[in-house]
């Protein structure tokens, strides 16, 4: 019996031994790969070489399935190898289902889905993607985020019906683990999908509950007044959008106080108690922008263009500096936004020779002829020059495929042949299809690209805001 003990006690050190060499070797070539991907400028090649030296030891399936994420993650992020990238990613969500890795299985599925929608392969994406949600309901923030993600994605199909309808799942559970502020996040998605679809009956009732959630919600100070904005942009919005332009005025005084005092506030690096809770909507520096647009759109809807002028040099200013070191998307729909509504304020203020030099900015910054050829031909417009409007228009019609866009060009080339004066009945063409087309569009939504549902990395940079 003794010596069957020392056999086994021997055994055992033995097997301890070699775990701990094994855990040595993997944490060896884990942590030279992060110092290559971390190095300035990075090594991706060489972060690579060590991910993959993994495998040949024949690791537990554990650390297996989290290299072919980390492989898949950095091949996604860093180089153009979408094929290796999938390829790794999809191994990762195949094994982790296996050995039931929470982490590694639904951050696999998150980035699988980007890929495939980068490769045009949204129908794998979306199976993907709810299989994910199916199965992390006992995982708050990533069956929230799964949500939100999937949601996203309907809304750029156009398919605004099932994106509310996910949003409205993501409230209810949200409410149900308890987490109001994440609750809030999906209503006022919500709400800003359904001004897209102008059910206006629809937006008022749910913006009073997210008044009232907000209002209630005690939580991190920058969270909060980040979810007062939100709700002020959409409520300024709405009324924007209804042409009630007296109206805005209390919600948009109330919006400038709120993004002050944001920028005021220090960032917590306390993370909240409840999962669910970890989502940001927009980083502030963001949100200032935000608000110096919407405030542009008000002030050129209500005809001070001198102040719609000083406020679009304020955001322009604050986007410079921003893009130097965020790339985000937004920004530059921010900045094509802007750069609209100074290109009509020069026109319509007769300084015809800076709004020509501005639409030029505005193709630098889009790559877009349609919309550089269609304001051009609203330049044209303005210097009287008819048969160059009527060609810039024709144009951009045939460029574009975009159908708010290809309504507004219409709509603007049926004021030429007006103008023109002998060319009835393609005026009652236009106006016809252009009205045809209207009544299957809501309104644009105040940027392209729904941004609300990630959780963005806090940054500490001063911001200059000022109404």
């Amino acid at each position: 019996m003794a010596a069957q003990a020392a056999a086994a006690a021997q055994a055992a050190a033995a097997q301890a031994a070699q775990a701990e060499a094994a855990e040595s070797w993997y944490l060896a070539l884990l942590g030279f790969a992060e110092h290559f991907r971390t190095s300035s400028p990075p090594k991706i090649r060489l972060c690579v070489h060590c991910l993959q030296a993994v495998f040949p030891f024949k690791p537990p399936q554990r650390i297996e399935a989290r290299t072919h994420l980390q492989l898949g993650s950095v091949l996604y992020h860093h180089t153009k190898n979408s094929e290796q990238a999938r390829s790794h990613l999809e191994k990762a969500w195949l094994i982790s289902q296996q050995v039931s890795f929470s982490y590694v299985k639904f951050e696999a599925a998150s980035l699988l889905s980007e890929l495939y929608c980068q490769e045009n392969s949204v129908d794998a994406a979306k199976p993907l993607l709810r299989k994910a949600i199916q199965i992390s309901q006992q995982t708050p923030y990533w069956h929230c985020r799964l949500l939100f993600q999937l949601a996203q994605l309907h809304t750029l199909e156009k398919d605004l019906v099932s994106a509310c309808d996910l949003l409205g799942v993501g409230a209810e559970y949200a409410r149900v683990v308890g987490s109001e502020y994440t609750r809030a996040l999906f209503l006022l998605s919500k709400g800003m999908l359904l001004l897209m679809e102008r059910k206006l009956q629809e937006v008022h009732p749910l913006l009073t509950l997210c008044g009232q959630i907000v209002e209630n919600w005690q939580g991190n100070p920058i969270q909060k007044e980040s979810l007062r904005v939100f709700f002020l942009v959409l409520q300024v919005t709405h009324y924007l959008d209804a042409g009630q332009v007296k109206s805005v005025k209390p919600c948009l005084k109330q919006l400038q106080q709120c993004i002050q005092t944001i920028s005021t506030l220090h960032d917590d690096e306390i993370l909240p108690s409840n999962p669910a809770d970890l989502f940001h909507w927009l980083p502030k520096e963001h949100m200032c922008v935000l608000v110096y647009l919407v405030t542009v759109m008000h002030s050129m809807q209500a005809g001070y263009l001198e102040k719609a002028q000083k406020y679009t040099d304020k955001a322009l200013m604050q986007l410079e500096k921003l893009k130097m070191l965020d790339c985000s998307p937004i920004l530059s729909s921010f900045q094509v936004i802007l750069l609209e509504h100074i290109i009509m304020c020069r026109l319509v203020t007769g300084h015809k020779a800076t709004a020509l030099q501005e639409v030029g900015s505005q193709r630098c910054q889009t790559g877009n002829w349609e919309l550089t050829n269609h304001t051009l031909g609203l330049y044209c417009v303005s210097v009287n020059c008819m048969d160059n409007a009527e060609a810039q228009f024709t144009t951009a019609l045939r460029l574009t495929n975009h159908q708010e866009l290809w309504a507004f060009i219409v709509t603007n080339l049926a004021s030429v042949y007006i103008r023109e004066g002998n060319r009835h009945q393609e005026v009652v063409g236009d106006i016809d299809v252009a009205f045809a087309e209207a009544l299957q569009l809501g309104p644009a939504g105040l940027w392209p690209q729904h941004e609300g549902c990630h959780h963005h990395e806090r940054r500490g940079q001063t911001l200059g805001v000022s109404f």
